[in-house]
């Protein structure tokens, strides 16, 4: 009776824990109007894949760009409509209060990747930190005052 209960303790923690389910997806397999937005956006860059991502029951796509050697990744609802775009960003080019925040969070370990990310009209930078052996993100605004 303990087995079949612990059994069935998993099965519905996993199905609870898989809220967004995110796969590859061809070009061609995206909404017209989203492929007509890619075209837009990618002009001049590379296109190095795409994801299809539902979470909460809303879908979105998303870009993976190389736009002059750094990553840029853009993301659309189904009718072709930017929704976040993450754009890989030099530390130095940030303001100096959310460089030294990011900063200060990765004190101890290793900023990886700095990105200036917009989504829901607020704008934001975020860290990709290793630290004791594991990663972590960081949002700060442009004051360094921490998001996330």
């Amino acid at each position: 009776m303990r087995l079949y209960v612990s059994a069935l303790l998993a099965v519905l923690m996993s199905s609870t824990i898989a809220v967004a389910q995110e796969t590859k997806v061809a070009k061609k397999d995206l909404p017209a109007p989203v492929q007509k937005a890619v075209d837009e956006q990618a002009k001049g860059a590379v296109v190095l894949g795409f994801t299809k991502e539902v979470e909460d029951g809303k879908t979105e796509y998303e870009a993976e760009l190389r736009v002059n050697g750094h990553s840029k990744d853009i993301s659309f609802d189904p009718a072709g409509n930017i929704v976040a775009v993450e754009e890989e960003v030099k530390l130095q080019s940030l303001p100096p209060a959310a460089r030294a925040a990011l900063q200060k969070a990765a004190e101890g370990g290793t900023l990886r990747k700095v990105e200036s990310v917009t989504e829901g009209g607020k704008s934001f930078f975020e860290g990709s930190i290793r630290k004791g052996g594991k990663s972590s993100e960081v949002q700060v605004d442009k004051d360094g005052a921490r998001l996330k």
